[in-house]
C-alpha cells in the first residue's frame, strides 16, 4: 500500500530534523508558521491556486518567507511547491507533530467531565496517566459534558476509559432489562 503524502513528506521532514539535530527547533518553527498560515488562509489559497504557476508560487514564497524561516523549513516549502504538494501542508505538519510527540513520549489525552475540574484534580489525572501509560509527559485537553452526571471519560488515541455515572447507569439499565426479560 502506498504511503500517504502526509506520511512521506512528514517523515522526510522529521528525518531531516533528526539528522541535523534540530527536531525541537523545527517543531517550534512549524508551530509558529502553522499559526500564521491559519490566521492568513488567503496565502494557502494562493499557493494552491491552479492558475498560478510554480515559479510564481516560489517567488511569492521567497517574498514572504525568505530570511524569516530556517533554511531547512524554507527549503522544505520550496520542495512542496515544486512537487505540487503544498495542499497537503496541514496533514504534513500534523504528521510531524504526532511524530515529534511520539519521539518525546508526549501523550495526548482528552478528558471530559461533568463539571469543572480543579487544578489539583487535573494534576492528579495527569500524574495517574503518566504512571499508567508509556508516556513521560501528557498534553491534556479538557471539556465539559453535563450529561455525564459525574465521573470522567478519558480518551488517548483509540483507547477510551469511561467511568462516568451516565455509562454506569446505562449499564445498570441494560442489566435490569435482561432480568425483566428472563
Amino acid at each position: 500500500m502506498a504511503k500517504l503524502v502526509s506520511e512521506t513528506y512528514g517523515e522526510a521532514l522529521f528525518s531531516l530534523g533528526m539528522e541535523k539535530e534540530i527536531v525541537d527547533s523545527l517543531m517550534d518553527e512549524i508551530d509558529s508558521l502553522w499559526k500564521i498560515l491559519k490566521e492568513n488562509p488567503g496565502f494557502s489559497s494562493l499557493m494552491n491556486h491552479p492558475d498560478i504557476g510554480r515559479d510564481e508560487k516560489i517567488e511569492i514564497l521567497h517574498n514572504v518567507f525568505e530570511g524569516k524561516l530556517s533554511d531547512t523549513l524554507y527549503g522544505f516549502l520550496e520542495v512542496l511547491i515544486h512537487k505540487g504538494r503544498y495542499g497537503a501542508i496541514d496533514d504534513i505538519f500534523t504528521y510531524y507533530t504526532d511524530r515529534y510527540k511520539a519521539f518525546h513520549k508526549i501523550g495526548v489525552a482528552y478528558v471530559t467531565s461533568a463539571g469543572a475540574l480543579t487544578d489539583g484534580q487535573k494534576a492528579r489525572i495527569e500524574k495517574r496517566l503518566i504512571e499508567t501509560t508509556q508516556y513521560s509527559k501528557m498534553e491534556l485537553h479538557y471539556s465539559l459534558d453535563k450529561d455525564l452526571i459525574g465521573g470522567l471519560v478519558i480518551r488517548i488515541g483509540d483507547r477510551v476509559v469511561d467511568s462516568s455515572i451516565r455509562t454506569k447507569l446505562e449499564g445498570l439499565q441494560r442489566q435490569l432489562m435482561k432480568v425483566q426479560l428472563s
